[in-house]
Parts: C-alpha cells; sequence; structure tokens
C-alpha cells in the first residue's frame, strides 16, 4: 500500500508528514529574523562537488540544435552558494534539494533528500555550533510549544537539549574510549571505530554533542585548525544520528585544488564517476572572505521532531517506495 493511500485509510498518520512544514517554516523565520539572506541555487549542474565517497546522477543535456552537455544533480549547494557569497550575498541560507546514488536505502538515508546550509561570514565553526543549538530548539519547540527541553523524548529516551551542548574533540574521545592516537588511525577505519567504540560512550551524555578538531586528512574543504595536524570541523550528533557537518572555510584556492585533485585520484580508485574539478570555484574562492558554513540534513531534523523512527515515515513519497528498492 502506497503512503497516499496509507493517510486516506487512516487521516491520524499525516501529522507526521506535515511534520515537515512546520520544521521548513521555522528554518526560514530563523535566518530571515538574523538577516540572513535565502538564496536559490541550480540543481542539475555542469560540475558537481567531489567528495570521493559519494556517487553522483549523472545525466545529459540536450538542447534542441543537437549540443550536448555532461550534467550531474547536485549533492550539496555548497559550491554554488560560495560563488555567490564571492559576489557580495554576504551571510546566505539555502533549503534545497539533493541527491547521492549508490547508498543504501535506510532509516536515514533517502536517494533524494532536503539539505539545509547556511553561511556565517566573519566566523569560525564555534559560532555556528551556537547557531545549530539555537535552531535545534526552535525546531522542536515549533512542533510541541509546550515541551520540556530539559527532558525532550525521542524514541523512547529522554535528553536534555538546553544549550550549550558538550564539544568534544576527536583527539580526546580516541584516547579516552578506544584507547588510541587518531593520528595513527587508518582513513577507512575511522568511523567503524568511532561508531562502535566511541558512539556508545558518548550517547551516555544524553545531549546531543558537537565532535570536532578531524584529522587533517578528512579536511575536506576545512581550513587547519591552530594545530596544522587537525580542520576547522565538525559533525554534531544526537541519538546516534548525524545531523550536520561544518567547517571554517577553506578560502586558500592553492590549497583547496590540491585537495580536488587528490579527491579525484581517490575517486578513480574506488571506480566513481569522474569529471572536471570545478575551476570556477577556484576562482571564487580567491574572493571569499573568514567564513564558516554547515550542511544539516533536513530530513533528519523532521524525523526526530515528528519522534519517527525513520525519514520515511515523513516523506509523501519515499525513494525505497517509488522504485520497490
Amino acid at each position: 500500500m502506497k503512503t497516499w493511500q496509507r493517510v486516506k485509510e487512516d487521516p491520524n498518520l499525516l501529522k507526521n508528514y506535515l511534520v515537515r512544514e512546520k520544521v521548513v517554516d521555522t528554518i526560514r523565520s530563523f535566518f530571515k529574523k538574523r538577516d540572513f539572506r535565502e538564496v536559490f541555487t541550480p540543481i542539475l549542474v555542469p560540475v558537481p562537488s567531489i567528495e570521493p565517497n559519494l556517487e553522483v546522477f549523472k545525466t545529459e543535456l540536450r538542447t534542441s540544435k543537437g549540443l550536448k552537455r555532461d550534467g550531474y544533480l547536485i549533492m550539496s549547494p555548497e559550491f554554488s552558494i560560495k560563488k555567490l557569497i564571492a559576489g557580495g550575498v554576504g551571510n546566505c541560507f539555502e533549503i534545497t534539494k539533493c541527491f547521492r546514488n549508490e547508498e543504501e536505502v535506510s532509516a536515514f538515508h533517502n536517494p533524494e533528500f532536503t539539505m539545509l546550509e547556511w553561511y556565517r561570514l566573519n566566523a569560525d565553526y564555534f559560532d555556528v555550533m551556537k547557531d545549530f543549538e539555537n535552531l535545534f530548539c526552535e525546531v522542536i519547540k515549533s512542533v510541541n510549544p509546550n515541551v520540556d527541553l530539559t527532558k525532550w523524548e525521542y524514541q523512547g529516551k529522554l535528553y536534555d537539549l538546553t544549550p550549550p551542548w558538550p564539544r568534544v574533540k576527536i583527539a580526546d574521545a580516541f584516547r579516552k574510549y578506544a584507547g588510541g592516537n587518531v593520528l595513527e588511525v587508518e582513513d577507512e577505519d575511522f568511523y567503524k571505530i568511532y561508531f562502535n567504540e566511541i558512539e556508545p560512550e558518548l550517547l551516555k551524555l544524553k545531549k546531543p554533542y558537537f565532535i570536532y578538531d578531524y584529522p587533517i586528512s578528512q579536511a575536506s574543504l576545512s581550513k587547519q585548525a591552530k594545530d596544522p595536524r587537525f580542520a576547522e570541523r565538525f559533525e554534531v550528533f544526537l541519538g546516534g544520528v548525524e545531523l550536520g557537518n561544518c567547517f571554517s572555510e577553506l578560502t586558500n584556492p592553492v590549497e583547496q585544488k590540491k585537495r580536488f585533485e587528490a579527491d579525484l585520484a581517490e575517486r578513480k580508485r574506488l571506480g566513481k564517476t569522474i569529471y572536471p574539478i570545478d575551476e570556477d570555484l577556484i576562482k571564487a574562492l580567491m574572493e571569499l572572505p573568514v567564513m564558516s558554513g554547515i550542511a544539516v540534513g533536513v530530513d533528519r531534523l523532521v524525523m526526530l521532531a515528528a519522534d519517527a523512527s525513520s525519514i520515511s515515515e515523513t516523506l509523501f513519497f519515499p525513494g525505497k517506495e517509488l522504485f520497490d528498492l
């Protein structure tokens, strides 16, 4: 039975799906009250972002005159937003559709998903941590105005959402809970150790938490920390769910191109789709101010706010239903 049929038979099911509207309205209100501009960037682009472990949806753009161009559905709006910031847009946010191929459809993943990204100028990742804490609390209160943030319940477990949330350095977590030096861990083993040995301990905090200062080998688009062996990057987790990935943004075009070249080499090694580096972004980096940005999975925010166990419970047309997965 399809979702629309289940809702028709039992209108009480509709409340979970309508949580999305409240969440998105709250996100917009939150940022506009803080003088962030909402931007709208393309979903179909000639060059997508270049994360080595993610696969794209590739297509072809054809004109009536017979011209053909490779096209890709975005995995993130990051490159386009950074170009707008280089052009002078200022603090901004976007809520958009993104796409990732070759991922398991699971409780936390869907091939098409909704992404929130925001960028704060003259700021670093610690500033964005505060943004996230405040935004998340606003989202929860928008769905349940009478909520006690010190005893918020998700899937039968209580969490204290009151800021500030714990901030844990990756190196400290590996030393304390895994008995090792994070700099000596192979990249392919990093998350395996994190989820098996470290996360169970951090869940005992009964609060959302930020894991920060990743090894420079996982710097991605973030700049070096004061200790150059690490990057100014954080991820935020709640109840075992990763909600956001943030960088103090790298603005050095030479260093960024070097990382892109390494990422392309890794994509080739992994057998992923190969495409060129976005040279337009490299030019834009020379115009970027000091800033920090984050990517947040809106579907996961909705799932948590609705007290649902899976994002598919809040999607009218989940991928597994559309494509019989």
